[in-house]
């Protein structure tokens, strides 16, 4: 049987639940999902949503590098907005944060998002 190992990384917020910021099986990384936490406060970015989705991202490169890769081996993103009117604003951000090929992704309206966020991205990292 394959055993996962749990990724940690101090440079990203602390879990606010019962999982791990990430776990690796084999060649994959399996990010959790982040919200606009700051990893020094633990307070909710709450600026605007661009600022929330680049923390977002920030948060997600810390544990990718914790796992000794970059958001770079990204391969899927699934994204959950509050408000669909934002999705522009994910492209825009994905433009800064990445580049060609981008990774495949999905992106999903919810009714709700811990503390109050209004995006949450998780991810997988292949090699």
């Amino acid at each position: 049987m394959t055993t996962f190992t749990a990724i940690h990384s101090k440079n990203a917020p602390e879990v606010i639940g019962c999982y791990s910021q990430a776990v690796n099986i084999g060649n994959l990384v399996f990010l959790s999902g982040q919200i606009a936490l700051d990893p020094v406060t633990q307070q909710l970015i709450t600026d605007n949503i661009e600022a929330e989705i680049a923390q977002v991202f920030r948060n997600l490169q810390a544990v990718a590098e914790a796992a000794g890769a970059s958001l770079a081996k990204i391969v899927k993103l699934t994204i959950y907005l509050k408000d669909l009117k934002h999705f522009s604003l994910i492209n825009d951000a994905m433009k800064i944060f990445f580049t060609v090929p981008y990774p495949a992704r999905a992106v999903v309206e919810v009714a709700g998002l811990p503390r109050g966020a209004l995006v949450e991205i998780e991810g997988i990292i292949a090699p």
